[in-house]
């Protein structure tokens, strides 16, 4: 199936899976999750603490604006796949707006509450009205039932926003959600592409080894500080009125 037959479902169901797109990426992107693993464990050594931000040492990492650090990961960010799938799920006009790492480790990761990403623009002081961007939920693991894969509520970016609390023993935002949602199987180097209204959570990792994902997000528009006018993380275009942007 084309990346363009899969991308159909997106606008009803506010998802579509893109089987083995990336696996040409995959041992790249692997190595460069190990690295900012690494990373995060010294930061919390140098502070003397198991936990900053949203990762928590053994159980969970995040790693932010990665491409900054790692120059090679733009030939994903920036290929002709993801411009594809930006074309036939955002539009003509795509600008890549965030990257992280997130690990769960094995025998009991941490699950991630159900959210919406605009939730997470929103609960940071970003712009209340913003159009809906996607985000690329990229696993560099088969991503199963038992390591946590993520588990969509199909149709629900249609809704609109929801309220976010935060939820203290998680250390993240979270909507109270009375449906159990679907999980989403997918291969190692598969893209998982949804809204960003689409509600969505993660659970725990109760298999044996890691369960490893890259997040790349790109946005119709650039988002903007509501209160500096700033740019919030990036906005480097991918797309501009259906051609794709190139890099001299």
């Amino acid at each position: 199936m084309t990346i363009a037959d899969t991308a159909k479902t997106f606008a009803t169901h506010g998802y579509a899976v893109f089987e083995g797109v990336l696996t040409e990426h995959l041992a790249m992107l692997r190595e460069a999750c190990g690295d900012f693993v690494a990373k995060e464990d010294a930061r919390m050594d140098a502070a003397g603490v198991d936990s900053i931000g949203i990762s928590v040492r053994g159980k969970r990492y995040f790693a932010n604006e990665c491409q900054r650090e790692q120059p090679k990961l733009r030939s994903m960010l920036f290929g002709s796949t993801m411009t594809e799938i930006c074309q036939r799920t955002l539009g003509d006009d795509a600008y890549f707006f965030h990257d992280q790492f997130v690990l769960k480790a094995p025998d009991g990761g941490l699950p991630f509450s159900w959210h919406q990403d605009s939730g997470y623009v929103i609960g940071r002081d970003g712009p209340i009205a913003h159009k809906p961007y996607l985000t690329c939920w990229c696993p560099l693991d088969d991503a199963t039932v038992e390591n946590g894969t993520v588990h969509v509520i199909p149709g629900s970016h249609l809704q609109g926003l929801q309220r976010h609390d935060w939820d203290a023993q998680n250390s993240d935002l979270a909507v109270q959600v009375r449906e159990e949602g679907i999980p989403l199987i997918a291969p190692a180097g598969s893209v998982v592409a949804f809204s960003s209204l689409l509600l969505h959570a993660t659970g725990a990792n109760v298999s044996d080894s890691a369960r490893r994902v890259y997040l790349a997000q790109y946005t119709p528009e650039p988002l903007v500080d509501q209160t500096t006018g700033h740019l919030r993380r990036n906005a480097i275009r991918l797309l501009q009125g259906g051609r794709q942007a190139t890099f001299a």
